[in-house]
């Protein structure tokens, strides 16, 4: 059985279904990219992971747990950690406050001070600037906090939704440098990311979702070099 395990879901809003019997698997110590174009249900897939919305039919599986019956907070204490798009900081806390909600789980919480010295040393402009509100950052160092706070849940499985959306390039580099630190200290990374030439590289293998399905997967430098990535994703 993989680390992660997504066994034949189907996910719906009301009446309108967004997943098809999607089946997938990530392996610990991996960095999975999920690519697909908008409305393929890339984010959808995060959110039932993480427990915001219940496959209606299907099974996930963490470490052999059952993990699609389980209220969000519960797949958190798990060790599986959503960072959701659009950052979603408390703009009027400080730097330092919106990363310590993020140890909000028992396990999280008795090791805080240690995470959160962790987490300072891995992004030190967060350190710098801890006493400042969140709504004076720019939103490339708003989405270092809310990758700061996701690490501050001491997640085994760390799912991050659009890190780069919005940033200007040379941003985007040191996100994807953030999250190749986050790999390497050994947290398995699941990817969802529109810049499919970054998520790639950075990757140990992707899914590629179209209409809610599996349209292709394999290994990262295959999916680079396949005609269909290159010309839908790639532009080339």
């Amino acid at each position: 059985m993989g680390f992660l395990e997504v066994n034949n879901i189907d996910v719906s809003y009301g009446d309108v279904q967004v997943i098809f019997d999607l089946s997938m698997r990530i392996e610990e110590g991996e960095v999975v990219s999920i690519i697909g174009g908008n409305g393929a249900g890339k984010s959808t897939l995060l959110r039932t992971i993480s427990g915001l919305m219940k496959p209606s039919s299907g099974q996930i599986f963490f470490k052999g747990r059952s993990m699609h019956t389980l209220p969000p907070e519960q797949i958190v204490n798990h060790g599986i950690v959503h960072v959701p798009e659009g950052r979603r900081l408390f703009s009027l806390m400080t730097i330092k406050d919106n990363l310590i909600v993020g140890a909000y789980n028992k396990e999280a919480d008795k090791h805080k001070e240690e995470t959160l010295a962790q987490v300072y040393e891995m992004l030190p402009r967060l350190k710098e600037r801890e006493n400042q509100t969140a709504l004076t950052l720019s939103g490339g160092e708003q989405q270092m906090v809310a990758i700061g706070r996701g690490l501050m849940a001491r997640p085994k499985i760390l799912m991050l939704d659009e890190p780069s959306l919005g940033l200007a390039p040379v941003l985007v580099n040191s996100i994807f440098e953030t999250i190749r630190k986050i790999a390497d200290q050994g947290t398995t990374v699941l990817l969802v990311e529109q810049d499919v030439n970054h998520s790639l590289r950075l990757s140990d293998r992707g899914y590629v979702l179209e209409h809610g399905r599996i349209a292709l997967e394999g290994k990262a430098d295959e999916l680079l070099g396949n005609p269909h990535i290159k010309e839908a994703y790639l532009g080339i």
